[in-house]
């Protein structure tokens, strides 16, 4: 199904602009008509990241004339692996600024419109108003129903998409054009059980996947904002790099849904930290009064090193992250093991009065292991707060961290 462009067209191009778009404008379906839309287009990407950095650059290079970047945060050099719009000499630089930089030299053509502040309720309507389109780049749950929300209640459609490892996924979510239009609650009406989906930063991604579905999102923002060919509005395209396969589901819109439903309860913006919870409630009363700091953990460790302490420190991460750093003397049972019940086999047993001490790269996962543990009578259980990463910063910098 068509739908009417979400843009008119600009006036004119320049004749640099027609040697630039030439390419563009032999495509019938594009044309002078359609390259007009893009140069009249306000398009709003959030993230300059995995996802944000090909969609900058392409949608840079395919005219859109003002472009906003929302992001907040620096470039870490484990970023360039597949955010390709940053380079070695940014590392520690604002991303806002060093996509800006980089879009310049793809296109001068292009207004950047920098938003270098983490999206809020406070601030995100505000931010949103006056795009046309926006593209969700984001990498956790709380902001993509943050930005369904805030997109809905402010009629703009959205291009989303999504990656882990070497799976990827995109939709379009526009309940403004169209009355059975889903949006992402209609296909995810609740987040997944805190712990249960690892990140990016936790399970990894391959760097090429990120250009794979980037491109598939700037692919739809063109169609969206020039009115051509068959928007993947009501579609879910699911990319399969380790296989080579894509699939193409239906997603119908959801009469029951809390936001476009018949009856909706989301009638605002809610608290998305609560609603998606960074530990599920048992965890979190877990590490209620049972979480230690680096510095305890190094003390712990000289204690057991004179004999005058014992406990069995347990590194709950995933053996390849086991093998890039880990804190000397931690013996490795990834979460997966806590989850099916074997991992407590491979712990002292309970009357041995031996202290389990947990940790992960975060925190995350060791609370949610913690209140396991916790749960089997091992009540002096702790877990490590900040992890590996608080380790590495506080103190072994020696190691590499990732």
């Amino acid at each position: 199904m068509s739908y009417p462009a979400l843009v008119e067209p600009a006036d004119e191009l320049t004749i640099d602009e027609v040697r630039r778009y030439s390419r563009h404008l032999i495509i019938p379906d594009v044309g002078m008509t359609g390259q007009k839309r893009l140069k009249n287009a306000k398009v709003l990407v959030i993230g300059a990241g995995g996802l944000g950095s090909p969609a900058l650059l392409y949608l840079a290079a395919a005219g859109v004339h003002t472009l906003g970047i929302a992001e907040f945060d620096e470039v870490d050099e484990s970023n360039l692996q597949r955010q390709i719009i940053h380079g070695q000499s940014d590392i520690g630089r604002s991303k806002a600024q060093s996509a800006k930089e980089s879009i310049a030299e793809a296109n001068p053509y292009v207004e950047v419109v920098l938003h270098e502040e983490r999206l809020d309720n406070d601030n995100v309507m505000e931010v949103f108003e006056g795009y046309d389109l926006i593209v969700d780049g984001t990498d956790n749950f709380a902001t993509r129903y943050l930005v369904n929300d805030a997109a809905y209640f402010l009629g703009i459609p959205y291009v989303w998409g999504s990656i882990y490892r070497f799976d990827g996924q995109a939709s379009v979510f526009a309940p403004s054009m169209a009355d059975d239009a889903p949006c992402y609650r209609c296909l995810y009406p609740e987040p997944p059980p805190p712990g249960m989906v690892p990140s990016c930063a936790e399970g990894g991604v391959l760097g090429v996947l990120c250009a794979s579905i980037g491109s598939i999102q700037v692919n739809e923002a063109i169609k969206l904002l020039t009115g051509i060919g068959e928007p993947a509005i009501g579609k879910l395209v699911i990319y399969d790099a380790l296989e080579l396969e894509w699939r193409k589901l239906r997603v119908r819109k959801d009469p029951d849904c809390a936001l476009c439903g018949e009856n909706p309860t989301v009638t605002g913006l809610i608290d998305y930290e609560t609603f998606c919870g960074a530990v599920s409630d048992e965890a979190a009363d877990a590490a209620a009064g049972s979480t230690i700091s680096v510095v305890t953990l190094e003390h712990m460790l000289k204690e057991r090193e004179e004999g005058t302490r014992d406990f069995v420190l347990v590194d709950v991460r995933e053996p390849n992250e086991y093998e890039i750093n880990r804190i000397p003397g931690s013996v490795l049972i990834p979460k997966g093991d806590f989850l099916n019940g074997s991992a407590l086999e491979q712990l002292p047993s309970v009357d041995a009065g031996k202290q389990v001490v947990m940790h992960c790269k975060s925190g995350v996962r060791s609370a949610e292991t913690l209140a396991i543990v916790k749960g089997a009578g091992y009540s002096d259980a702790v877990h490590v707060g900040g992890g590996v990463v608080a380790w590495v910063n506080q103190v072994d910098p020696s190691q590499p961290s990732y």
